[in-house]
């Protein structure tokens, strides 16, 4: 068996309220992990796999239980997978870490793999950010703010989080992204300045705007943007020197 190739995949939302049929998009994801068993060499999950999730000190939540085990099949089998926290799935602490072996990030990481350079970053606090979207960002990350949080009975939490989801522009089935005038040209302009100031970037890749990207920054440097699995179901693969990125549908 042959494991060469290293996948990267974002913006799954499972559990979102939104999707019509959370049980059969697991599946769906669940059969992609199966598809990869023999050729994957390494994960990246760049950020939202999850809808929400928040870890008490002694509960996770419920759910995504065929997702965690087909992770923990190909941790098992020596896949080695790297989960950067996105802005829905950022109060990733520990549980997977220590139940699974996941290497779980909270911000960026720069990776060499076979010869190229990766910089990987979901992608929410790149480029134009709101102040609105600043401060939450900020708020989300700080920790006596996360304790008070933890305070409070999932209950009220839980249905909260899943409403403020469900109103976020660009996440719902059918919906145009906002990657476009403005967001558009401050991403890429932040990535033409990141090549530039780090020569021997080959890939930058991100999440977080939902939508396909593959295009020069600069002569040596790529920037691509994962897609989803609400309205494009895609992925990148990186074997042979070369990333592309793959939609299923």
């Amino acid at each position: 068996m042959s494991r060469h190739t290293t996948y990267f995949i974002s913006d799954l939302h499972l559990g979102a309220r939104y999707l019509p049929d959370r049980r059969l998009h697991e599946a769906k994801i669940v059969s992609f992990l199966h598809s990869i068993r023999d050729t994957a060499e390494a994960i990246y999950l760049v950020g939202d796999v999850l809808d929400y999730w928040y870890e008490y000190r002694t509960v996770v939540p419920r759910g995504y239980v065929r997702f965690f085990g087909a992770l923990a099949a190909l941790a098992d089998s020596g896949v080695r997978i790297t989960w950067l926290t996105g802005n829905h799935d950022i109060w990733l602490f520990d549980y997977l870490r220590d139940e699974i072996g996941i290497e779980v990030v909270d911000g960026s990481i720069i990776r060499d793999i076979a010869g190229k350079r990766f910089f990987i970053a979901h992608g929410d606090g790149v480029g134009l950010l709101k102040p609105s979207f600043r401060f939450i960002r900020a708020m989300f990350r700080n920790h006596i703010c996360q304790r008070l949080y933890s305070s409070i009975h999932p209950r009220w939490t839980v249905p909260f989080a899943y409403r403020w989801s469900s109103g976020s522009r660009g996440y719902t089935p059918g919906h145009s992204s906002e990657w476009s005038g403005a967001m558009r040209t401050s991403v890429e302009n932040w990535a033409h300045d990141y090549a530039l100031s780090h020569p021997g970037t080959d890939y930058i890749v991100l999440g977080h705007h939902h939508v396909v990207v593959n295009e020069p920054v600069s002569a040596e440097c790529r920037l691509v943007i994962l897609g989803d699995w609400i309205n494009h179901d895609s992925y990148a693969a990186f074997n042979d020197g070369k990333l592309s990125i793959i939609t299923v549908r």
